[in-house]
């Protein structure tokens, strides 16, 4: 070789593609996954994954269900989910993903193609303003202008989506940066560092201002949400012994099941639209509500001026903007939820818990109302009852949960008992249709030996079924439980109920067969119909390897009960 050779050769090698240096930090920040779609103003992103071995990549067959696939795998693990597609149409598609990512606070990244920097603005093929377009739908986004911002601008999101409250963040990328050829350093100059929002440090007279509030509550409530989850496995343990050594009943919203354990004497169940009759009238009758994590959302509130009447309210909420913005609080804390729950334990010391026997005594009488029981026959499945038998036999596998959203959401929501944190995946804050498919893919890659099941309805399971083809293709035992009443459920049931039974286009009068259906995909499709086979079916999905689909045909007209119409008060539940 040449002097010439050599010298070029070495100028090579000090050389890396924009595509290149984002793999290099992405890995270097501890991304192991990345779920996405390829297309032609992604392909130089591509073409470096191809080229690198720290990351892994996931072929999902639609971008909404790349974005749901991450938010699987965040919530599962705690750590950031991240996505990858090309312009246009590919950007569009993940803007559902997203929203639904924002509204539940979890952290994603997406990596979004873009046309070359030349051909922005002009209509070229497949341009979308993705920018504009996810603004709404993100916590940060930013385009990549120059070569020299990539770095920067990568390091700057990561952070972002993990800080603070999390949520999701996008970076587009020209086609032309992601393929420029430099020197690292070239990537990396010095951004102006985006300041954001510190949280004071939390105020002693704070936590002892609730721990002294609590002393003197005669009918206290733990109102715990979401940010309980978010805080991470220390925190639920801290919400538990808070919640020990105060004696106080805890309740936990649609995105807080499991931080609390469902066992548990002091649980009282879920409140809100369809919440338990006992956590229901608790909120509605409490001295002193402390929500931890919560942000007071319309269907745990119900109506404004209804709510917790007679209560002195604290709110601690990571995110500054939700304190007072709905509900006005005497006590208000913007900090994570966990370092206030460990302070709340250490303040706490050696008090002793608040006399509150009465207050047990008034929740025991609410609970012998029995709201979820329900009346299984010889003849149909109960969809409450398939869901209870579910819970019963999978105690075991301690199973991490994903649902679609509709009645069997809420019914699972009621139903499956959830004593650890981190094992219920639903999208509560958008409620996405066709978000748990590709959640339990995202759940299965982030926990390879555990039972992952979707709790489905006939309905949402199509809105992304063709991610059937991606559990195959990498191996995933995902295990799929239809309650398949053949209608919209929570669209009949309110079409009935406020609509005066006008089922307009909530009966799905053609649906596939499931189970052929998946066993044309390579999945085993397993159906039943009868009560007395059911356990049988399911120790079947449970021990079968691989994906397993399961269409269990319900009771198609029942209802969800307990049910706190909208526009209502805690007080004015339906019990049926």
């Amino acid at each position: 070789m040449s002097v010439h050779q050599a010298v070029k050769a070495l100028s090579t090698s000090e050389c890396i593609t924009g595509g290149a240096m984002i793999f290099e930090l992405l890995a270097d920040a501890g991304v192991e996954v990345i779920f996405g779609y390829p297309g032609g103003a992604a392909l130089p992103l591509y073409d470096a994954l191809h080229q690198q071995c720290r990351i892994r990549h996931i072929l999902v067959r639609h971008e909404q269900a790349a974005v749901h696939a991450a938010e699987g795998y965040a919530r599962s693990t705690g750590r950031i989910g991240v996505v990858m597609v090309t312009s246009g149409p590919g950007a569009t598609n993940t803007i559902t993903g997203l929203a639904d990512a924002l509204m539940d606070s979890i952290p994603v990244l997406c990596l979004t193609g873009q046309v070359n920097s030349w051909l922005i603005g002009t209509e070229g093929f497949q341009e979308a303003n993705t920018v504009a377009l996810s603004r709404a739908a993100t916590k940060y986004n930013c385009g990549v202008n120059k070569p020299e911002d990539l770095a920067p601008l990568l390091r700057r999101a990561l952070h972002i989506a993990q800080s603070g409250r999390p949520g999701p963040v996008l970076i587009d990328i020209p086609k032309d940066i992601q393929q420029h050829s430099a020197p690292r350093e070239a990537f990396d100059a010095t951004l102006e560092t985006i300041s954001l929002p510190k949280l004071a440090a939390i105020e002693p007279n704070a936590i002892s201002r609730i721990t002294d509030l609590i002393q003197h509550a005669k009918r206290p409530l733990l109102y715990t949400g979401g940010g309980v989850i978010n805080s991470g496995v220390e925190a639920s343990r801290s919400l538990r012994d808070f919640a020990r050594l105060t004696g106080i009943p805890v309740t936990s919203t649609l995105m807080g099941l499991g931080a609390f354990p469902a066992s548990d004497p002091q649980w009282i169940g879920m409140p809100g639209m369809h919440g338990t009759y006992e956590a229901n009238l608790a909120m509605h009758g409490c001295d002193l509500m402390i929500c931890i994590g919560a942000r007071f959302d319309d269907r745990v509130t119900g109506r404004l001026n209804g709510f917790a009447p007679d209560a002195v309210k604290v709110h601690v909420d990571i995110d500054q903007s939700q304190l007072g913005r709905l509900v006005p609080v005497e006590v208000g804390v913007a900090a994570d939820c966990g370092a206030v729950l460990k302070l709340l334990v250490a303040d706490w010391g050696n008090r002793h818990a608040p006399d509150i026997s009465d207050w047990w005594t008034k929740i025991a009488e609410w609970r012998r109302e029995c709201c979820l029981d329900y009346a299984q026959g010889r003849d149909i499945i109960l969809p409450q009852h398939a869901i209870s038998r579910l819970y019963d036999l999978t105690l075991d596998h301690n199973a991490i949960i994903t649902t679609e959203v509709g009645q069997h959401q809420m019914w699972a929501a009621q139903h499956f008992g959830f004593e650890h944190p981190n094992r219920w995946l639903t999208s509560g804050g958008l409620g996405t249709m066709g978000y748990g498919l590709p959640a339990a893919i995202g759940a299965q890659i982030a926990n390879p030996d555990a039972l992952v099941i979707d709790i489905a309805g006939e309905a949402s399971i199509q809105m992304n079924i063709q991610e059937l083809s991606t559990a195959v293709q990498y191996g995933l035992p995902v295990k799929i439980f239809i309650i398949n009443n053949r209608h919209m459920g929570m669209v009949r049931q309110w079409q009935d109920m406020h609509y005066g039974g006008r089922r307009s286009q909530s009966y799905s009068e053609s649906l596939p067969d499931f189970v052929g259906l998946a066993e044309a995909y390579g999945w085993t499709g397993l159906r039943v119909t009868d009560p007395a086979r059911l356990d049988d079916t399911i120790e079947k999905m449970i021990t079968t390897s691989g994906p397993v689909l399961v269409d269990c045909n319900v009771a198609q007209l029942e209802n969800c009960y307990p049910m706190m119409p909208s526009g209502a008060a805690h007080n004015e539940i339906l019990l049926r």
